[in-house]
Parts: C-alpha cells; structure tokens; sequence
C-alpha cells in the first residue's frame, strides 16, 4: 500500500514537472500569431490612422498630420523602450509598475511571457502605445505646435497610458478587480477620446468655427485609412488573445460584425436624417463599431457584437451631432464621440453581454469573483470613471506645463491661415508642377 502510494505521488511530481516544462515552453503557432499581429497594429497607424486623420483635413495640413502620426511612432517607441514596458508591465504596486525591465533588462531571445517571447509581447504592447497618443492628434489637429505636440505626446503616454495600462493589464487595482477590457477600451479608447476632448477644450477652436466648414480635403485618402484600420483590427483586438485559439478567431469575428453594423448604422441614420449616405459616414460608423466592440471583443458572442455594433453607430453618432451643433467643440477629427464615447459604451456592455444567460445573445462569463451581471456592470462603471477621472486631470495639468515650455501650444494666427505644413515643415502635401 505505501509503495502504491509512493509510486502515485511520484508519477504525480513527474506529472506535474512535464507541465510546468510545457508551460515554459515557447509556442511556436501562437508566436507565429502574435508576430502578425504586431505588424497589424503597427499597420493601423502607419499608414491606416495616418491616412484617415490626413485626409479629413485641409490641404495645407495635410503633412503636419502625416508628420504627427509618424513622430509619435517614434518617440513612442524609444520612451517605451526606456521605462515605458517596465512601469506598465513590472510587478510594482496596485498602481505602477517598476524599473526592473528597463530598457528590457534581463530579457534575451529565450526569455517567455507565457508561451510567446517576451521580447514580442513587449513589441506587440508598443504597437498600443503607439496608436494611443496618435488618436489624440485628431482632437488638435491643425492648430498645434509641432514642438509641443512632441512634448505633449511623450508626457502623456508615460503619465496617462502606462499608469492605466498597469492598472489594467499590468496586474494593477482595476484588473485585480475584474474589468473587462480585452483589448483596450480603457486603455485606448477612453483614454485617448478623453484627452483630445480636453486638448480641444484647452486649446480653443479652429479660427473660423463653426462658421467656416471645414471639409475633408481627400476623402479617398480617408476612406484607404479606414479601410486599413478595419484590416489592422483584427491584431489589435484577434492578438489580444496571445494564443492562436479560438478566443482569437472569435474575437476577430464579432470585431468584424461589430464594425460592419456600426457602418451601417451611422449611414442609415445620416441618410434618413439628411438625405444621402456619405463614405465619411460609412467609415466613422466603422470606426465606432471597432472602438466599441474593442473592450468586450474577447468576452461576448456574435449576437451580442450585433447590437453593440448597431449601439455604436446610433450613440456615437448623436455624441458626434452634438459636440459639434450644440456644444460647439472643436474636436477636429471627432475622437472624443467616436472612441471616448465608443470605449465607455463598450467597457460597459461588456458587462451585460458577458453574461452566459441571454440566449443566443449570451457572452462567455463574468470576471473570476463576479458573480452576477449587476456586480460586472459596477466593475466595468468603476473602470470607465476612474480613467475618465483620471485621464482629464492628469492631461490639462500636462497641457499647462506644455504651454509653459514651449510658449504656448497653438501656432499664432497668421500660421494657422497659411497651414502647418509650410509654417512648420517647409512643405506641401500637393506641389503640382
């Protein structure tokens, strides 16, 4: 009987150490996954996001958001190289993480997050911090320096997107509490609608609004980058999963309904309410459609992607009339209705459609600890209320010190009139000759 025992216990051990060698073996399916997602997300911004924000403004500006967008893939890149990675991803606290992985200290070719190299999930996290800040731009662009906005950027990302990301990816309070947010609604959207609504509110109007229109100089530009971004989509919110399983497969398909409802949405809206359906309608529905379902993308069903799609489209819409018509605020490119309002909308339906007990609209659970549907929509309040909180102090302080620094944040009058590509680049975006 002993013997019986001692054999079992030992094959148990045996057991248990071939699992925890499987564990720390790298995965090369999933690897191979996450390094295409990588190149997706990087892709969303240059050149999807690039393409789509130049295109929605003047000619004359056209460059100095091309120019936005590729700075910040820059600057981004090299602070989250620095201590970006590790306060976001190191053990720290409740609310930040540490300096033990700066400037990726200790990790070689054969150091693993889970079952990936961790030198890929460090890259694939960096595609995030990239496109975060670069959404921002949408809410100054054409009237800032291109000297604050490079300063703005990269006091923004390391005091507002790693603090928030540790809170909720980095083993920080929000994801000790059970939000649900599998790929970014906090993180991203909120955080970067929020900030450009603040921007915009910090820095006034464009002169000339709202009397003045200001139309999309290049719609066919707009429309390749928002073609790009619904391509590029399926690695922001499919890669989130970190395994080629069927969390990623089902989170590409209801990404992929709930951009495609948000769409049509918008434009069924916009044509009944102003006679004809627009391209740019299309695609900003498209875009809310994407935002919305990021956050609950790993943890809802394809009838629940449906209507928040649909949700996305008639809410960010209504958001989008009125900030502009009744509030009257110059947030140029629309990032606060669309993915601010986009990211709260769907960090909180993420909370109901999570739910196993609506029928063919049921998700696949709540947070471990949570137990009822009204105890996850808490959760998921609390998320959205302390980014949002959070977001909004923490920006206009930084926009106050910018301000400071570089002598104000927007270019005078007289550069605003001639464009910022010329003022600021010594360039224009068309030079026919």
């Amino acid at each position: 009987m002993k013997f019986g025992q001692l054999f079992m216990a030992g094959w148990l051990l045996l057991a248990a150490g071939a699992v925890g060698a499987e564990e720390a073996t790298l995965n090369a399916g999933n690897t191979a996954w996450i390094l295409t997602s990588t190149a997706l997300v990087l892709f969303m911004t240059l050149p999807g996001l690039a393409l789509f924000y130049g295109g929605l403004v003047r000619s004359k500006n056209v460059l100095s958001v091309l120019m936005q967008c590729f700075a910040i893939a820059g600057i981004s890149s090299i602070l989250w190289l620095i201590a970006g990675y590790s306060l976001a991803f190191g053990e720290g606290n409740a609310f930040i993480g540490d300096f033990s992985k700066v400037l990726m200290a200790g990790v070689g070719r054969e150091s693993l997050s889970g079952d990936i190299p961790e030198s890929l999930f460090m890259l694939f996290q960096m595609t995030f911090a990239i496109i975060t800040p670069a959404l921002v731009v949408g809410g100054f662009a054409e009237r800032m320096k291109f000297s604050a906005m490079l300063l703005f950027s990269a006091l923004w990302l390391m005091l507002v997107y790693v603090p928030v990301t540790h809170w909720v990816w980095g083993g920080g309070w929000l994801g000790q509490m059970g939000l649900l947010d599998f790929a970014g609604g906090t993180v991203v959207h909120i955080t970067a609608g929020v900030a450009a609504l603040v921007t915009a509110l910090v820095m006034g109007p464009r002169r000339g609004f709202p009397t003045t229109p200001f139309t999309p100089h290049n719609m066919t530009m707009t429309v390749t980058g928002a073609c790009m971004l619904w391509v590029g989509w399926f690695g922001f919110n499919g890669g989130s999963a970190l395994a080629a399983n069927g969390d990623a497969a089902m989170a590409m398909l209801v990404t992929h309904i709930s951009a495609a409802t948000g769409a049509m949405t918008w434009m069924a809206i916009e044509w009944k309410r102003f006679g004809k359906p627009s391209a740019l309608g299309a695609v900003t529905g498209m875009v809310a459609g994407l935002g919305t379902i990021t956050p609950a993308s790993g943890f809802v069903g394809p009838g629940g992607a449906l209507i928040i799609g649909l949700l996305a489209g008639g809410v960010c819409f209504a958001a989008t009339m009125y900030l502009k018509r009744v509030l009257k605020i110059d947030d140029s490119l629309d990032v606060f209705p669309v993915h601010g309002v986009g990211g709260m909308l769907g960090t909180l339906l993420a909370g109901i459609f999570s739910a196993t007990s609506l029928g063919v609209f049921s998700g696949y659970g709540f947070a471990d600890g949570v137990n009822s549907m009204g105890g996850q929509i808490w959760v998921q309040f609390v998320g959205v209320a302390a980014t949002v909180i959070f977001t909004v102090i923490v920006t206009w302080g930084i926009l106050k010190v910018v301000a400071l620094a570089m002598g104000g944040l927007r270019v005078d009058a007289d550069q605003e009139q001639e464009g910022l590509d010329i003022v600021l680049h010594e360039e224009r975006g068309y030079d026919i000759h």
